[in-house]
């Protein structure tokens, strides 16, 4: 292999953040991969770099103003209410709103928009950030243990320069918030290798291929569980070649979640590290520059030892290093073996019980045959500075932030513009259906969620955890203020059936014709006595005055 210069982002903070007890995402995968790489003495063969943490304004080139708002501010104390309940932002256990958890996404956003901008600078042929890679995080909202989608920040970075971008994920779960942002657009190519049938987040099949420019142009390959090297190198490379034959990406994007890995905690796949790094070796003999980057991984040092000998694929040097363990800081974590290497299990390779995986194979590449000639983008040069900082009128520090009031009015504009652009949308009604479980469309993502939200106010959305694979209902917020929880088994059964924001505790009583309190307003002895126990709290609308 020819040597390609590669360029390693990496912050020592991003091993010291923590999920919590018992979940089953650890940053210290990272600190882990890093301790290997120094061992194996790969820090002197490429560029290492500290990126610069990604702003709250960097963030909202694709996440909404109130989100990020949210994520700066959120605590574990403050948790409760900022959520309301548990019903916006981060809904359900699997994203816990823990100690730092702003900076952690800081961290993993400025890796993976410092290596984009290494790549279209022209500094570098491969650039890693396995800090990155959280692909499930969406427009306004939490998921999958990621919040913010550092990929979807990346390739907006990669746009401003390149005309065309191939995203590939070969991480066990569908690559569903990266697929959703770029969905109507055919200047990313969107290709995911995952499990699918009753599995996290439930969507990625065949028939999801994109919307208006963007048809054709979403690529899924659902698989299913004890996927081996074999059946995966069959599929991959043929899809991954058509690909980069029909659409000829500038660069690409490589997203390497480790949870497709064999005895994954999460995972289902029985791919060795051989296997997974040999999407990298295979990309890589492209000659097309290309990002790696983390994603899922939840047996720990499996995650760690696969993405250190697929940095060593990056720097073409993998034959040449010793598999068998060099010392280090968490030596003792890799027994009884202490060797690089994740080997295969029994598991049964379902895909080949029914001849599945030809049939997606297949699929796959006659929808990669019928999409027209390649895209052409009229691309001009990208300013490098703002015209104030050419000018001389501001400092960095003027520009880095911004009036109150200028945010206050971009956030209410962009507000009135979802609701104008829900307006004039009228979506299928077939699609209103199972939105939520296959359809996604990023151009009309918010707006038409809002306008659903309104006309099927009295329908709840579904969301699946990627720690149980099961589905529960998050109500929504309808067009009178009020979340419907309807028979959702999830909520606290002392809870009322509906809340609204600013709720009173009194209500008219048609029968009576007088405001009465909630039974949870206690009144007085004497005043229970003068209503005579009736069994509403009653207070008259004029105090104590009779009714006329």
């Amino acid at each position: 292999m020819t040597r390609r210069r590669v360029s390693y982002y990496y912050d020592p903070d991003v091993g010291s953040y923590s999920y919590g007890l018992g979940h089953p995402m650890k940053p210290l995968r990272m600190r882990i991969t890093h301790e290997l790489l120094t061992a194996y003495d790969m820090l002197g063969k490429m560029d290492v770099l500290r990126a610069e943490r990604a702003t709250p304004e960097t963030m909202t080139s694709f996440h909404t103003d109130e989100y990020i708002h949210f994520l700066s501010r959120v605590t574990p104390d403050t948790a409760e209410e900022l959520t309301y309940n548990g019903t916006r932002f981060l809904v359900g256990d699997d994203n816990p709103a823990f100690d730092g958890l702003f900076e952690f996404c800081s961290i993993s956003a400025g890796g993976t928009i410092a290596a984009a901008k290494r790549i279209t600078s022209g500094a570098a042929d491969i650039s890693i950030n396995w800090a990155g890679g959280l692909h499930h995080a969406k427009k306004r909202e939490a998921s999958g243990f990621c919040y913010i989608n550092d990929i979807v920040l990346g390739i907006l970075e990669l746009l401003r320069t390149y005309p065309r971008v191939l995203y590939i994920d070969i991480d066990c779960h569908h690559g569903d918030g990266v697929e959703e942002a770029f969905y109507t657009t055919d200047r990313v190519m969107t290709c995911s290798f995952h499990k699918f049938g009753e599995y996290f987040p439930g969507t990625g099949t065949q028939e999801d291929r994109g919307r208006g420019k963007g048809m054709g142009y979403a690529i899924n390959v659902p698989l299913k569980d004890g996927l081996n090297d074999d059946s995966f190198k069959s599929i991959y490379e043929p899809v991954i070649a058509r690909a980069v034959q029909v659409f000829q990406p500038s660069v690409i994007v490589l997203q390497c979640g480790s949870d497709s890995l064999a005895g994954d905690k999460l995972g289902c796949f029985n791919v060795t590290m051989q296997g997974h790094a040999h999407c990298v070796r295979f990309v890589r003999n492209l000659n097309i520059p290309f990002i790696l980057l983390g994603g899922g991984g939840y047996t720990v040092k499996n995650a760690s030892r696969t993405w250190a000998y697929e940095t060593a694929c990056a720097l073409g040097i993998e034959n040449d290093i010793d598999l068998n363990l060099p010392w280090n800081e968490f030596f003792d974590w890799f027994g009884p073996r202490y060797r690089l290497e994740v080997a295969g299990n029994n598991m049964e390779d379902m895909n080949l019980k029914d001849g599945s995986l030809d049939r997606v194979r297949e699929a796959a590449l006659q929808q990669l045959s019928e999409l027209q000639a390649v895209p052409s983008v009229g691309l001009h040069d990208v300013p490098r500075e703002s015209v104030g900082q050419h000018l001389g009128l501001m400092t960095d520090d003027e520009t880095s932030s911004r009036d109150e009031l200028d945010d206050k009015l971009a956030q209410h504009a962009r507000y009135v513009y979802q609701l104008q652009e829900a307006d004039a949308r009228e979506p299928d009604s077939d699609e209103s259906e199972d939105f939520d479980s296959h359809r996604y469309d990023s151009a009309d993502s918010a707006a038409s969620r809002s306008r659903r939200g309104r006309q099927q106010h009295s329908r709840q959305k579904k969301r699946m955890s990627i720690m149980s694979n099961e589905w529960y209902q998050v109500p929504q917020l309808n067009h009178s203020g009020y979340y419907d929880r309807g028979n959702d088994e999830n909520v606290d059964s002392n809870r009322s059936g509906r809340i609204k924001f600013f709720e009173s505790r009194l209500r008219w009583d048609a029968d009576v014709r007088r405001v009465v309190a909630n039974s949870d307003i206690r009144l007085s002895v004497k005043n229970l006595m003068e209503r005579g126990g009736s069994k509403h709290d009653v207070m008259d609308v004029e105090g104590d005055e009779e009714e006329g």
